[in-house]
């Protein structure tokens, strides 16, 4: 009776994967505990293979949406809109874009091309290193969001709002459509303000990498090549020919009539177009959000500058930290922090309190004053190359395992 109830004891704990040694190990000696094991680990291999299937699956599903179809195949044909149409400079004009046949639009404002210096001058108070050596950079012609990002835009694609609210009327816009979505934040509140839903205010919380994704979503939507701006046409837009530390002045005298930070803020975000604009129409390039642009960050970018060329020096990383920002936000309570040259990168903290393991490639859930606005140049890329260099990885996405 007792040889019985050892060896039924024995069965039990092979079964429920709980010898001697813990899950994965054998008890010494004992034989019908190794032949239980061998089947737990043919059945996990088993199981380790369905979930290696399964994922082959979804990527192989995912790969067949249109964010992973090349840029270069939606700009042949744009949706028509004459006053977007432009073979010079001389020919761009201000123009306004409805976002897939809603009443939802945004202008677009031409820059014209041009040399500018970028950086600082020693003497600029309230500079940084990273800010120099000075140099001349030519810009080419691009137009410009005359306004940041609003939550109105932005949540049509990275809130799912536009499949909810209206069925798609042309192919291009059911093409738009199908593109897939970024996981939502754990909390909208915290990363926006708690402005989310209300009229005019500017989009906020996101991550570079969602950034670049909205514009790939908003290109396949339009046919125009939309993306961020590079380090120095941003800086090129905000002086607007100035070169002065503000695009107002040297000093932050007026500052209230331009931007928004702490003093006037309370540390939030406000409604866009609130402030007066820069010399060249466009608002909010001092403070409210800092705005994302294509940059790795450097203490010595502006020394490793081999040309004047406006491009990236370093592409940036897709989903790391040290990505560059520009302008300023409503929570710096240093005027110096808005001035036209000042630098900003993310880092790890951001995403301190992101519940998400690994975390999301999509939110900053600790940097609620992260934004940005877009740019579409006059010349559109014309190879997979040169588009490398504006464009999210869409491998990235693949690597994610909550993305839907």
């Amino acid at each position: 009776m007792f040889k019985l109830f050892f060896v039924l004891l024995v069965f039990l704990l092979g079964f429920s994967g709980c010898g001697f040694g813990g899950n994965n190990s054998v008890a010494p000696g004992n034989g019908g505990s190794k032949i239980i094991e061998t089947k737990n680990e043919k059945n996990q291999i088993a199981d380790s293979d369905k979930n290696v299937d399964g994922t082959a699956k979804k990527n192989n599903a995912l790969r067949d949406n249109p964010f992973f179809k090349s840029t270069l195949d939606f700009l042949g044909s744009p949706v028509e809109l004459p006053d977007s149409v432009a073979l010079s400079e001389g020919e761009m004009k201000p123009y306004i874009e409805a976002i897939g046949g809603t009443t939802i639009a945004f202008k677009m404002l031409p820059i014209k091309g041009g040399k500018f210096t970028m950086g600082s001058p020693d003497t600029e108070i309230g500079r940084k290193q990273d800010e120099s050596p000075q140099h001349e950079i030519e810009i080419a012609p691009f137009w410009m969001e005359e306004h940041e990002v609003t939550w109105q835009e932005f949540s049509l694609f990275a809130l799912n709002i536009l499949r909810e609210t209206r069925k798609a009327q042309t192919e291009r816009e059911q093409l738009a459509d199908a593109m897939a979505s970024p996981t939502p934040p754990h909390t909208i509140a915290a990363i926006s303000y708690d402005n989310s839903s209300k009229q005019g205010y500017p989009a906020s919380g996101m991550t570079l990498y969602m950034a670049q994704v909205y514009c790939k979503w908003l290109t396949i939507q339009t046919g125009r090549f939309y993306r961020l701006p590079t380090e120095a046409e941003w800086e090129y837009a905000c002086r607007a020919g100035t070169t002065t530390a503000f695009s107002f002045g040297n000093t932050d005298e007026n500052i209230d009539d331009y931007a928004w930070y702490f003093d006037n803020s309370d540390g939030t975000s406000k409604k866009i177009m609130q402030k007066k604009p820069n010399a060249w129409g466009l608002y909010d390039m001092h403070g409210n959000l800092s705005e994302w642009v294509l940059e790795q960050y450097d203490t010595n970018t502006y020394s490793k500058r081999n040309s004047n060329s406006s491009d990236s020096v370093v592409v940036p990383l897709p989903t790391d930290f040290g990505q560059v920002l520009r302008g300023g936000n409503c929570e710096d309570d240093e005027t110096n922090r808005l001035r036209s040259a000042a630098r900003l990168f993310s880092v790890a903290e951001w995403k301190k309190q992101d519940p998400a393991i690994p975390q999301s490639i999509w939110w900053t859930t600790d940097a609620p004053f992260t934004g940005f606005r877009i740019v579409r140049p006059l010349a559109q890329p014309k190879n997979e190359e040169e588009l490398k260099k504006y464009e999210a990885d869409p491998e990235i996405w693949l690597k994610y395992p909550t993305q839907r």
